[in-house]
């Protein structure tokens, strides 16, 4: 090899092994080379014994699965390039034509999009329920449901459902179907995280999340996972997974790995924020509720009690009816400390003004507007302050 960009790149040189740090490797690859011919045809990938394809996961992806899982009570993990990605993963990997899948109405907006979209375009039926009422749930069960979801707290007004109540009514829908028409739950538990609860221990089938809030924390990465602890539920996602060439990049699974280390106590901390934040906001004139789990006379405060050990960082606002929806946007912009934007669970405190009414199927009984609060790392008393001179200029 006397040509210098062959020797480049077939350089022998290989460090010594042994090393080890706090951070894992960073592996990124496309091609994985392989020893011999044997190992290419043979070498498995779906069970992590070995390495294929970029696509099929590299160390580094192996890694933040397997603690993703451990962090949910889970066994298996995929990830995903986002959580709608996520979400949208388990809905194609389980249902299909003729099918139907539940939906709470306070499920997140894209993924009532996903079910009015391209399921409905696929044969897919989709229908809502009331996430307060099992009943509502064990009412609209037909032979095609296939998959119920299932989000605790609901997007935006936090309604806190009964998950083993849910899961109960789902289980006895499904006594004597046979296996393969089995009703599957699935939890969007973006907002639980793994730390506010076991969604496993509640009896859910799969559980999704959006690494791109808690475990990243950043608010600079997308990124989703779906675990599950039943190998062919996992099976099926996987091969799903593969199919649709779903992949996550080695830089992005870096961020997450690192926002793993400092999850727990950032969680802890904005949960603590927020609930002091909620309560203080809770007594300001003009405004009628505030909407948080840990909150008495918050919508399914009871089952929060009972089943939960944490809230995470947000908090929704109803304010008087008599605050048109121009004074409560003017409202959210003269605030300084919190800006306008979509996501949470970053660094930075946010604030998203919503008309209810029209992205819900059922009544949403307040007439007054709502703006959902995400609490971030800075000062509880800076962020009171900049709350209460938005408000006495609301109120003025």
């Amino acid at each position: 090899m006397s040509d210098l960009s062959t020797r480049l790149i077939h350089h022998p040189y290989r460090p010594p092994e042994g090393f080890d740090a706090v951070a894992p490797g960073v592996h990124k690859a496309s091609t994985v080379l392989f020893k011999d011919v044997h190992a290419l045809r043979t070498q498995e990938w779906a069970d992590k014994s070995g390495y294929t394809y970029g696509l099929h996961g590299t160390p580094t992806t192996f890694i933040l699965e397997e603690k993703i899982a451990t962090i949910e009570g889970g066994q298996y993990c995929v990830l995903a390039p986002s959580g709608l990605s996520a979400l949208t993963l388990v809905d194609m990997s389980f249902l299909r034509q003729g099918d139907e899948v539940l939906l709470p109405d306070n499920a997140y907006g894209p993924g009532k999009s996903f079910a009015a979209g391209e399921l409905a375009h696929w044969g897919i039926t989709h229908r809502y329920y009331d996430p307060l009422d099992p009943a509502d749930l064990a009412a609209r069960i037909t032979p095609a449901t296939r998959l119920v979801w299932i989000e605790a707290p609901g997007s935006i007004t936090l309604e806190y459902p009964d998950i083993p109540a849910l899961v109960a009514v789902i289980r006895a829908a499904t006594e004597g179907r046979a296996a393969e028409r089995r009703i599957l739950s699935a939890l969007d538990n973006t907002w639980g995280a793994g730390i506010a609860f076991n969604p496993f221990d509640l009896g859910i089938d799969i559980s999704m999340q959006a690494l791109t809030k808690y475990p990243s924390g950043g608010a600079d990465v997308l990124m989703g996972s779906v675990v599950t602890r039943e190998h062919a539920l996992h099976h099926a996602l996987l091969m799903c997974h593969m199919r649709l060439g779903l992949g996550v990049s080695g830089n992005d699974t870096e961020l997450v790995l690192r926002g793993l280390t400092s999850m727990t106590l950032r969680y802890q901390a904005q949960d603590t924020a927020t609930r002091e934040l909620a309560r203080w906001m809770h007594a300001q004139p003009g405004v009628v509720q505030v909407l948080h789990p840990a909150l008495p006379g918050s919508p399914g405060h009871e089952a929060w009690s009972r089943d939960a050990k944490a809230a995470a960082c947000l908090f929704s606002a109803v304010f008087d009816e008599r605050f048109s929806q121009a004074r409560i946007d003017a409202f959210c912009d003269r605030l300084k400390l919190f800006r306008p934007g979509w996501s949470w669970a970053g660094p930075i405190s946010l604030c998203a003004p919503y008309n209810i009414s029209a992205i819900r199927s059922r009544p949403w009984p307040h007439k007054g507007g709502l703006v959902r609060f995400a609490i971030g790392l800075e000062s509880v008393e800076d962020l009171r302050a900049d709350l209460a001179q938005g408000l006495a200029a609301l109120n003025a």
